[in-house]
């Protein structure tokens, strides 16, 4: 097997990195499929010295906004033509199934498609002061951003914040995590056959402690976007305050589902699985607190074993079409959800399916289980005398496959357990009952809430956390005014007579003058 050799994206060419390169790794096989260069705390200071020479001439951030949205649809063209080989990749670095890729891969040119149409559409506000003064405001893009995103979702979640940033007209730095850079890295060399003019977006790979801090800590950046977990996030918060640099973060999650007995099961069920399982479980919105109405808990309870039993029986390899489901991104996060579940048992919580690294040969297409980092989908329930309540896989992210299932009677209870989270990112409600998904959607603490579906995502809606699940929010407007500042520009039009008669603060006498 070949193993190839990534290189860093900067200025529009490939260039070597001058720290430890980074082995990346096939979650399904755990052989190294690449080597990635990385940079240095000299190539971070280069890049973004580079990025904010491009900023400063202009040469994006002052191109008319048709202009600019001209190459972000050209982009949204480009992705498309290259959608098998960045679907390809992706499954080889994330392990994600390639049925997943296959369908979130090419909704990634909704983002630039929509984030141009936002750029030629915009109306800039003409506001109402007083007296005879035009006063209106403009967008000006903030300088070098730096965006730093996560292992599980490579390519989307680097769009989702790409797009509205170059829209804006920012230069950007990105810093894909160390475990899958290889699709941001292969973006780079597609946004510069779009017309993105080189220095305006740049991809370093390295490692957070060495990379990503010299990039958070370097002055000449103004805003930094991350997408991660809660330690890192406060983390690169501080340091990006010190610097009084702009600052977005999509954090951890532990999100509620409720399923009231006004649910139609089924599909609750279904929304249940696609919820918990999508990625292996490896998203902040996954559903992992499963709250269900004591009248139908059993029912739930089975039929959520049956369905995990269905995709255990149906995993292979993620490059199998077939496949269900792939494996976690790494040994460690393995370990870490195997933690997690063998702790909540040893206090006496019931297994009701999975439970335990997945070894032996898979009967979909023979993929060696043992082999990779595959946990099986999990269903824990309250034991005899312990309840999964009191476990700290209720409290804490497990990033993995797993769901635990309470029981509640009212409906305040149901909110009560909903709300029992420092993390507050997404939730779901399942019910048919159109007043009460009102009430309980409104009294769920997260900033995004569903019902009767799960993990709806739309380049024009927010998504973004309250609690300890992060600050600021992705998509939409906000995302595009975040990456901008607003300039204010006050004319006085009155005659020159006019404005000396009101204007004159220091003439003889004591008439009255404006203020304001």
């Amino acid at each position: 097997m070949t193993v190839e050799i990534y290189k860093l994206w900067i200025g529009g060419i490939e260039r070597d990195g001058r720290a430890q390169q980074l082995p990346i790794e096939d979650p399904a096989t755990g052989e190294i499929i690449a080597h990635c260069h990385a940079a240095s705390a000299e190539d971070v200071d280069e890049v973004v010295q580079q990025a904010h020479k491009a900023f400063k001439s202009g040469v994006w951030s002052k191109a008319p906004r048709h202009a600019r949205a001209d190459v972000l649809d050209k982009i949204a063209e480009i992705l498309i033509a290259n959608l098998p080989r960045l679907i390809e990749l992706e499954v080889q670095q994330t392990g994600r199934a390639i049925r997943e890729m296959n369908a979130q891969v090419p909704t990634l040119v909704k983002w630039f498609k929509y984030y141009a149409a936002l750029i030629r559409t915009e109306e800039r506000a003409v506001l109402p002061t007083t007296g005879k003064l035009h006063n209106w405001i403009d967008r000006k893009a903030l300088g070098v951003v730096v965006q730093i995103t996560p292992f599980n979702h490579p390519l989307l979640i680097a769009v989702k914040k790409i797009a509205p940033a170059l829209a804006a007209g920012n230069s950007i730095v990105l810093k894909p995590s160390e475990l899958t850079p290889l699709t941001s890295i292969q973006l780079g060399k597609l946004l510069k056959e779009a017309g993105l003019p080189d220095g305006v977006f740049s991809v370093i790979p390295g490692d957070g402690a060495i990379t990503g801090k010299a990039l958070v800590e370097h002055p000449l950046v103004v805003k930094v976007d991350i997408t991660g977990g809660t330690p890192a996030g406060r983390n690169i918060g501080a340091i990006a305050g010190r610097n009084l640099a702009h600052f977005t973060a999509e954090l951890g999650g532990k999100a509620p589902l409720i399923v009231f007995e006004q649910a139609h099961i089924d599909l609750a069920v279904n929304g249940i699985a696609f919820g918990s399982f999508i990625a292996s479980g490896q998203t902040c919105v996954a559903a992992t607190r499963i709250i269900v109405q004591n009248s139908i808990l059993d029912q739930v309870v089975k039929k959520l074993k049956n369905v995990a039993k269905s995709i255990e029986r149906r995993m292979g390899s993620p490059k199998n079409v077939a496949s269900m489901m792939g494996p976690l991104i790494s040994a460690k996060q393995l370990l870490n959800v195997r933690m997690l579940v063998d702790d909540a048992v040893a206090s006496g919580i019931k297994v009701v399916y999975g439970g335990e690294k997945m070894n032996g040969k898979s009967d979909l297409d023979g993929t060696d289980f043992s082999q990779g980092y595959f946990y099986p989908p999990t269903v824990l329930v309250d034991g005899p005398t312990r309840r999964i309540i009191d476990t700290r896989i209720w409290k804490e992210e497990a990033f993995g496959p797993v769901i635990v299932v309470v029981g509640f009677d009212l409906e305040e209870e149901a909110l009560q357990l909903a709300n029992d989270s420092d993390f507050g990112l997404g939730s779901a409600v399942w019910t048919q009952d159109l007043s009460q998904a009102f009430r309980v959607s409104e009294g769920i603490e997260s900033g995004i809430c569903w019902v009767n579906t799960h993990h709806r995502n739309d380049p024009s809606s927010p998504w973004g956390g309250v609690k300890s699940s992060g600050v600021g929010s992705e998509n939409g407007v906000d995302a595009y005014h975040a990456y901008t500042t607003t300039k204010s520009t006050i004319i006085n039009y009155a005659p020159a007579e006019e404005s000396l008669a009101s204007d004159n603060w220091f003439r003889e006498g004591t008439g009255e003058v404006r203020y304001g």
